[in-house]
């Protein structure tokens, strides 16, 4: 499916269903035992099934909220192991409940106190997209988890200007990082740099300039449908094995899109752009020395 008829506005589910047969039966499922379990107050799904994009390989995620004064006693591992066995089960790193059941879907669970976890949905807008909220609701006793996620049904793409001045000025520091670190020759580290911390925010200017902001908080997910053949040949040349020489010939094709979205995004919104420390930067990828 390609967005770019309608880059900003993203897919919308036609049915509460989607394309992995497993998951809308583990769904089901889940709303099943949560009607059961008079300690939640409301669950609310999010990710791929809510707009309508999941496939076999799709994962449920889910907001479970319990009663504020249950949360102690509650047992969220307990709980969705009774959706189907689990081959592991932890609480990762920001807090929420990973696991990975016996058919190997994974899932995530955010297992929060319903009154505060309730409020702080509103503080999701322009980031959480629920474009039928009453899809992603499976359970609601008192009407509160309704109003907050009815806030989440229209679309917010990202304010243009503000956000690609930080866009642009993200990658000039990372990627001024990412040269001085190709100097010592850590390889490994650059290559790091390279592709989990400089490739998003490429990305995300890039999608912000064409209109295609849709997949916002992770911008590679169907890139290949999102963005136009040129993009997508540009980041391929910023991609390399960690290889010294390969590295720096990536990173160098890399500071050369930003460059270009960043002198783009300042002729379209008139946002700051400073060619002096482009150049000097350029030139510590090329091995020159800069000349300010």
């Amino acid at each position: 499916m390609s967005h770019l008829s309608s880059p900003s506005t993203p897919p919308s589910p036609s049915s509460a269903c989607s394309a992995s047969p497993a998951l809308d039966r583990r769904v089901a499922r889940l709303r099943e035992l949560a009607a059961a379990e008079p300690r939640l107050t409301g669950v609310l799904l999010y990710g791929s099934w809510t707009v309508g994009e999941a496939d076999a390989h799709s994962d449920i995620e889910a907001y479970l909220y319990v009663e504020d004064d249950a949360l102690a006693g509650f047992d969220g591992r307990a709980f969705v192991e009774r959706l189907a066995p689990l081959r592991l089960a932890y609480t990762n790193l920001y807090g929420v409940l990973a696991v990975v059941f016996d058919d190997l879907m994974r899932g995530e669970f955010h297992v929060v106190a319903a009154g505060p976890g309730i409020a702080e949905i509103d503080s999701w807008r322009g980031m959480v997209h629920l474009p039928r909220p009453e899809a992603a609701m499976l359970l609601d006793r008192d009407g509160r988890l309704t109003e907050a996620a009815g806030g989440l049904a229209a679309f917010q793409p990202p304010e243009p200007v503000e956000t690609a001045q930080q866009l642009a000025d993200e990658l000039a520091n990372w990627t001024l990082m990412l040269a001085h670190v190709l100097a010592r020759g850590e390889t490994g580290r650059a290559h790091a740099l390279l592709h989990t911390v400089v490739a998003p925010f490429q990305l995300q200017l890039c999608r912000l300039l064409r209109g295609s902001t849709a997949h916002w908080l992770t911008p590679s997910r169907a890139m290949e449908a999102d963005l136009p053949a040129a993009d997508l040949a540009r980041y391929r040349a910023t991609t390399a094995a960690a290889r010294l020489p390969e590295v720096r010939a990536a990173a160098r094709q890399s500071w050369r899109w930003s460059r270009e979205l960043a002198a783009e995004a300042a002729a379209r919104w008139g946002t700051g752009f400073a060619p002096e420390l482009h150049a000097d930067i350029a030139a510590l990828l090329a091995g020159q020395e800069p000349t300010g």
